[in-house]
């Protein structure tokens, strides 16, 4: 049993991972709350904007840690959620900072409800992808 670099990319993607839970659960909550008129919309936006870049980076950050220490098959399952995430990005809205979410579009049905299913989508890959990096640690601990 030896600790090595992979297994110390994988303890690093369990607990960034978490903090991607956590964002994608804020981000469910956020979209509840304007669906049910609990807040207004420029306050949600100022809320959920701040957390965008910081998902995608974190989501970057330990992928190319998996590249570097050639875990293909970790990569080629978060590349996809990474060119999504880079093509949303690119074609956001117009607006003076970072972040994706335009208040005076978003009460819009169609871009709540996309966006409140991309939130789910989001928690359910992250959700698979921690018990992933679980089991890959453990197997990576043990073998090696």
């Amino acid at each position: 049993m030896a600790f090595t670099f992979t297994a110390f990319c994988y303890i690093l993607a369990l607990i960034l991972t978490a903090f991607l839970i956590f964002f994608a659960i804020w981000q469910i909550i956020a979209f509840d709350e304007l669906k049910t008129d609990y807040k207004n919309p420029i306050d949600q936006c100022n809320s959920l904007n701040p957390l965008v870049l910081p998902e995608y980076g974190i989501h970057i950050f330990f992928t190319v840690l998996f590249l570097g220490c050639y875990e293909w098959v970790t990569v080629i399952i978060n590349a996809p959620l990474i060119a999504y995430h880079v093509r949303r990005y690119l074609n956001r809205p117009v607006m003076s900072g970072p972040g994706l979410y335009d208040p005076t579009t978003i009460m819009n049905a169609d871009i709540l409800s996309f966006s409140m299913k991309e939130g789910w989508v989001k928690l359910i890959f992250y959700l698979v992808s921690f018990f992933y990096y679980l089991y890959r640690m453990i197997y990576v601990l043990v073998t090696y």
